[in-house]
């Protein structure tokens, strides 16, 4: 109460004509301050309120054995993920739309390999479609969720987790290293296969009775956002959003020294590049010429508290290890779910942060409050590259297969 009297008598203080500037001023920025938290609040509101009315779907994807598909086939089924729908100031500032998402996941059940797609429900006839365009003998069925099979807890709980999400070691500009480094640009033959998602599928693989993994790729097609880079010292760059090629261009400009030469200087500079350097141009140019996506990923461990088996944890850490490349990108994690004695003696940092991980993964939230993160960007061969269905190269035991479809005979055979 003393407190709103004390406000109540700044305001009428600021009517008064002998008040001093800033106590005449006080009234009119009180408003303005009250007028954008309620603003502020009002917008998490209203798009809470849409994302709840969207009606989700849980896909297994079952593969057969006989399959022979480069990655690459996976980049076409991405474009149906691809959902650039414009939002206008009204769908925006009044019913809360907000762009759609979808969850690309790897789990272990008990060992267990499953291929999931969590996606809006109103995608999946020409997510359905784009699937059998390339993997013809697949089978996809909805399934319930699997995350109900985990309930976990931080009280009164017989689970025990660990969790982590990545980030990217370098600027989104410079790519992982991808299936077409691998050679599997144009379907090799099974034998000659180097596919780098086998060593992340033969780790869920590995684990017995009682555990889960969880692997979780949250992706919405790539939109302008604030510079991640501390530009406050430039007023031209402060409401200024950026679409992540043109922070590529700019960091090819930056690799060729664009940005500092000019005429002949330019031309110079490009000649005086090394094999290295020009290779890393290339590679970010041939990033940058596809598709981006808006990413995040995460990674859980959920066991029984008498099976949890710590020696997984530096597995977890390097499950997407295969991808990085020293000369451009690759991954590393951050948001782990642990900490030093010092960092937290009392436990209570460690507790908060399983919650909040957890009901992230459950509620696949990434884009939007109250699990909004900051988001990084991979190119369709990137993405195709940590999630396509593997062919026979992968022979782990768990990994159920089913038996390969065979067609009808044709109408038009003699008889």
């Amino acid at each position: 109460m003393q407190a709103l009297q004390y406000f109540l008598d700044l305001i009428n203080a600021g009517r008064d004509a002998t008040a001093g500037p800033l106590e005449q001023q006080l009234p009119f920025w009180i408003a303005v301050a009250t007028a954008l938290f309620f603003w502020h609040f009002w917008k998490r509101y209203i798009k809470a309120f849409f994302i709840a009315k969207i009606s989700w779907i849980v896909l297994e994807i079952k593969l057969p054995k006989e399959m022979f598909k480069s990655p690459k086939a996976m980049e076409i089924v991405l474009g149906a993920l691809y959902q650039t729908t414009s939002i206008n100031f009204y769908e925006e500032n009044y019913l809360g739309k907000v762009r759609g998402w979808a969850s690309l996941e790897l789990v272990s059940i008990n060992g267990t390999l499953h291929f999931f797609m969590r996606i809006p429900k109103g995608l999946r006839i020409t997510v359905e479609a784009h699937i059998y365009s390339q993997y013809p003998s697949a089978e996809i069925h909805e399934v319930q969720d699997y995350v109900g099979m985990a309930p976990y807890e931080m009280h009164d709980s017989n689970l025990e987790m660990f969790g982590m999400e990545f980030k990217l070691t370098k600027p989104d500009a410079y790519p992982i290293k991808t299936y077409v480094d691998y050679g599997l640009e144009e379907d090799p033959k099974e034998e000659f296969k180097i596919d780098p998602i086998t060593a992340t599928l033969e780790f869920l693989g590995s684990i017995g009775q009682g555990e889960q993994i969880w692997f979780q790729i949250i992706i919405m097609a790539a939109q302008k956002r604030f510079p991640k880079k501390n530009t406050w010292y430039n007023p031209k760059t402060w409401f200024e959003k950026q679409d992540w090629k043109d922070e590529s261009k700019a960091e090819i400009d930056k690799l060729m020294k664009r940005d500092k030469m000019k005429g002949l200087d330019m031309l110079k500079a490009d000649m005086m590049l090394s094999p290295g350097e020009r290779d890393v141009v290339a590679a970010v140019e041939r990033n940058v010429a596809k598709m981006g996506f808006d990413c995040g990923i995460r990674l859980l461990y959920i066991a029984e508290k008498e099976k949890f088996n710590g020696a997984n944890i530096p597995g977890m850490v390097g499950s997407l290890r295969q991808y990085n490349s020293l000369n451009l990108n690759g991954f590393k994690p951050t948001r782990i779910t642990a900490y030093e004695p010092w960092e937290d003696p009392f436990g209570v940092r460690i507790v908060k942060t399983k919650k909040e991980l957890f009901e992230a993964y459950v509620h696949r939230g990434y884009f939007y409050p109250p699990y909004d993160r900051v988001p990084f960007t991979l190119s369709t061969e990137e993405l195709a590259t940590i999630y396509h269905f593997p062919g026979a190269v992968l022979e782990t035991p768990t990994f159920g297969r089913i038996g390969s479809k065979r067609g009808e005979a044709p109408v038009n055979l003699p008889v």
